[in-house]
């Protein structure tokens, strides 16, 4: 008994660790590679949800124009491009297989608004994105709704900068907060800067 008592208090004492260093970390993984000028700047689809409980913002500096970067973006999909994360967590740890685009592929190119975008390939994922917005080389709104009104956001916006660069920011704005969303929120930080930097390598080879 007492060995019982022992190991589960040594299992409560790393779960307080764990929930004491992720409430650390979060401020800085909710804004990582952000600036505050981003942060504070309004993008496309901010309108469509302007009081939400949850505002995330992460970026990161791509050595290649909006046009090269938009593409990819358009194919984002479980059952086309990919989500150019990490393949070994989608398959093994998330259940969710798909194939990471290397390409552009012509067929995919043809997003229009109120299209689903998915999450995984299958039909047990969580349920697929609608298009909200589109604009060309610029920006895409993807989210969810709930009674005709949007209840979370995924912004992606392309910002050019003077040297020939471009700033990618993809904006989370959602009414989902607590209990597991809580719980995946680290999980779901290391799969979208996974994401990012997918981008990011995928459009400096191609602009290269």
């Amino acid at each position: 008994m007492k060995t019982f008592l022992r190991v589960l208090g040594v299992l409560a004492g790393l779960g307080l660790l764990i929930v004491i260093v992720v409430a650390l970390l979060t401020p800085w993984m909710d804004r990582w590679g952000a600036t505050d000028g981003e942060i504070d700047a309004a993008f496309p689809g901010d309108e469509l949800l302007s009081e939400p409980a949850s505002f995330v913002n992460r970026a990161i500096t791509i050595d290649a124009p909006p046009e090269t970067i938009y593409p990819w973006i358009v194919q984002l999909d479980a059952r086309k491009g990919g989500w150019y994360s990490y393949d070994w967590l989608e398959t093994h740890l998330l259940r969710c297989p798909m194939t990471n685009a290397d390409r552009i592929h012509p067929e995919w190119q043809n997003l229009q608004i109120g299209d689903e975008v998915y999450m995984c390939p299958g039909e047990s994922g969580p349920p697929p994105y609608r298009v909200a917005q589109i604009h060309p080389n610029q920006a895409i709104v993807l989210g969810h709704q709930e009674n005709g009104e949007w209840v979370d956001l995924y912004q992606f916006v392309i910002l050019p900068q003077a040297d020939g660069s471009s700033r990618l920011i993809l904006r989370t704005r959602t009414m989902m907060t607590g209990g597991l969303w809580s719980v995946i929120h680290p999980g779901v930080f290391v799969m979208e800067r996974g994401m990012l930097r997918g981008i990011r390598d995928r459009a400096e080879a191609t602009s290269s």
